[in-house]
């Protein structure tokens, strides 16, 4: 319990220094295309329900500013283990947007180490492809060093229904990579989003993923 209390604290202190990055941020904000003068955050909470398996559940805050992009993690890279993230936003185009963040994690608690991640996005239109990766390498035992990728495309046909494909795989330290294939139904009302991701294909059988994320 004193753990995740530290990992809370830790988490706090980290977007504290949000106030102090705003003029540095300033500074560097013409180096992007399109760039904003107000920090955007969004929180997201998700359920897991797989074949088997006891549910369990992860949340992510994150929160950008012109190129600098600020993120929390909690269950997501392996149970009672929490992450913070710091990145670098690129983004391209207008009708045609590009979006790239090279980005950099601690993790601890349960797992321990360093982890180089990123995360990627093309919208064109109501059409979007993301996708998001990160090599966690474990300082305590290397073998539980791992690459997981998350990969979706979402088209949405009205302002308030989408659906799309999804991907995620893993590969542990010298073994195969294994990957699970889906499909995505959600709805957005203002600032809120619902989706519900089932993966039908896979070595661990069906399973569901319950996100709802607010943007703020």
């Amino acid at each position: 319990m004193w753990m995740d209390r530290w990992f809370v604290v830790l988490s706090a202190a980290f977007f504290a220094g949000v106030a102090s990055a705003q003029v540095e941020a300033g500074r560097q904000a013409e180096k992007l295309p399109s760039s904003s003068n107000e920090w955007t955050s969004s929180i997201g909470v998700y359920g897991y329900l797989g074949a088997g398996e006891p549910a369990y559940g992860s949340a992510t805050l994150s929160s950008d500013y012109n190129w600098l992009h600020l993120e929390a993690r909690y269950n997501y890279e392996s149970l009672k283990t929490g992450s913070l993230w710091t990145g670098y936003n690129f983004i391209a185009g207008r009708k045609l947007v590009f979006q790239v963040t090279p980005m950099f994690g601690v993790v601890l608690r349960k797992t321990t180490g360093i982890a180089p991640g990123y995360e990627f996005s093309f919208t064109y239109k109501r059409l979007e492809l993301y996708s998001e990766g990160e090599y966690v390498y474990n300082t305590k035992d290397k073998h539980d060093t791992f690459f997981y990728s998350w990969n979706e495309v979402r088209y949405s046909p009205l302002n308030w229904l989408h659906f799309g494909l999804v991907n995620q795989g893993s590969k542990l330290h010298r073994t195969e990579f294994e990957g699970q294939r889906g499909v995505s139904l959600g709805f957005s009302r203002r600032n809120i989003d619902y989706t519900t991701y089932a993966f039908i294909t896979g070595s661990g059988g069906p399973s569901l993923v319950l996100a709802l994320s607010y943007t703020f």
